[in-house]
């Protein structure tokens, strides 16, 4: 029995090692913090915007920003994110002979610019724009409600990650 225990300890370790030197071969990296050319940086999300949430909650988790949400601190920041358009939408693409809706597109918009105090523009006018079908039938109505949810979810934290490699991309300030 202890011969049987070995053998499979040794197959797991050359398993899981050689896992790791394929990993490391092609280049794999994890995904670390970003680094951004600026040390604080005011929004203007909207309050209780889920996106904006989100943004706060990841870049506040990141030490080397600081994050300023009160609107009377905004000039000691040293860049503005200004939200120009930050929507959710859901638009029928299919239906039936009948007309009843089989397929709908979910969107999440983000139109932003990132400038300097001054004024001076860094990132001029941009749009985001995810977008996700899903199929829909009446006799799981609940279980697609669920499933939106999570999608949108999951849609808000790509666009949260390509917000912030727009932000770490900028070269300086």
């Amino acid at each position: 029995m202890k011969r049987r225990q070995f053998t499979q300890t040794l197959f797991n370790t050359v398993v899981a090692s050689s896992t790791v030197a394929a990993l490391s071969g092609c280049g794999f990296k994890m995904r670390g913090s970003f680094n951004y050319p600026f040390k604080s940086i005011y929004t203007t999300f909207v309050l209780g915007s889920t996106l904006g949430n989100e943004f706060k909650r990841v870049l506040g988790a990141d030490s080397q920003v600081t994050l300023i949400t009160d609107a009377a601190q905004a000039d000691k920041a040293q860049v503005v994110l200004d939200v120009l358009n930050d929507q959710r939408e859901k638009v029928v693409v299919g239906v039936t002979a009948a007309g009843q809706v089989r397929e709908f597109q979910l969107r999440v918009r983000l139109k932003f610019k990132l400038r300097t105090q001054d004024g001076r523009e860094i990132i001029p006018d941009t749009e985001l724009l995810i977008q996700r079908d899903i199929s829909f039938t009446e006799t799981a109505a609940l279980a697609k409600e669920n499933e939106e949810a999570l999608l949108y979810r999951d849609m808000q934290s790509d666009m949260v990650q390509q917000l912030l490699r727009r932000l770490a991309a900028v070269k300086s300030i």
